[in-house]
Order: C-alpha cells, then sequence, then structure tokens
C-alpha cells in the first residue's frame, strides 16, 4: 500500500472511532422521540376532552330544548309556578 492509502485508512478508522463513540445524535433522537410521545399525548387527551365538552352542552341544548318546548297542565303545577313532576326549568 501506498503511504497516502495507510495514512487514509487510518483517518477514516480515527473518523469511525469518533463518530461511535459520540452521543449528540442520541440525545437529539432520544429528546425527538420525547416530543413525539408526549405530542400523541397531548392529541388524545384534546379528543377526550373534547367529546366530553360535546356530550356536556348536547346535555344542556337538550334540557333547554325540554324546558321550553314541554306542555304542562296547569293543574299539575305545584305552589310558585313549578311542575308537580320536579322538572325545573329556571
Amino acid at each position: 500500500m501506498a503511504a497516502s492509502c495507510v495514512s487514509g485508512v487510518l483517518k477514516m478508522n480515527t473518523f469511525l472511532k469518533n463518530f461511535v463513540a459520540d452521543e449528540a445524535g442520541a440525545s437529539a433522537a432520544e429528546y425527538a422521540l420525547i416530543i413525539a410521545v408526549v405530542g400523541v399525548g397531548i392529541g388524545a387527551a384534546a379528543l377526550v376532552l373534547g367529546a366530553n365538552v360535546k356530550n356536556a352542552i348536547d346535555g344542556a341544548s337538550a334540557d333547554v330544548y325540554d324546558c321550553n318546548n314541554s306542555v304542562v297542565d296547569p293543574a299539575d303545577l305545584q305552589p310558585g309556578g313549578q311542575p308537580a313532576g320536579g322538572a325545573n326549568c329556571d
């Protein structure tokens, strides 16, 4: 082998050893993985929270609709004007 080839092999050997020993890229990859997992968790929480808020608003909407559209026989009213069945539309 010529001297320049031996020098090139030694430089490549040194580069590979340094590349394998360098953990800076591994740290960046670990941080990226952590960020991805946290992002998925936040997305899942947003979906669950959104569904719960929708159900709560739908329930409140149904209660308002029922109070506005209920037909009450005046004979069934308690003193104070409340329906006898316990419904409270105040």
